[in-house]
């Protein structure tokens, strides 16, 4: 059994939940504040952590799964390109897995959006 900390897409009600079926959740968390969070061609948030002397991270909100290796991998396979598995500090101390995206391909490529630290959140400022 995999958990996975989720914290776009793949959240309730969004794109690409269906790939989560069978999954259990586990409850809506936070990350520690030292992620920045960026609009993937307002396709899918791409999130990666900053360095220990940085003082520019936020908390992201996102979601906690348990799942089947059946399930994680068709996870895995459905991801957009560039997003991959790595280390996830929540705010409660824990280091879980989660879904991460590369910073070279983030700064200076893709809006920033850790000002809102939610991908929700970002979509529903869309609408307005």
């Amino acid at each position: 059994m995999k958990e996975l900390f989720v914290n776009g897409t793949l959240m309730r009600g969004l794109e690409l939940h269906s790939n989560l079926d069978g999954a259990e959740f586990l409850g809506e968390f936070r990350t520690a504040p030292c992620y920045r969070l960026y609009s993937v061609n307002d396709v899918h948030p791409g999130m990666y952590e900053v360095g220990p002397d940085e003082d520019n991270g936020v908390a992201v909100a996102g979601e906690m799964y348990r799942m089947s290796d059946e399930t994680w991998a068709n996870v895995e396979s459905g991801e957009p390109e560039h997003l991959y598995c790595g280390p996830v500090k929540l705010e409660d101390g824990r280091i879980v897995d989660g879904i991460l995206f590369p910073r070279e391909k983030a700064e200076g490529i893709h809006k920033d959006i850790s000002d809102l630290g939610d991908w929700r959140v970002y979509e529903a400022s869309k609408a307005k």
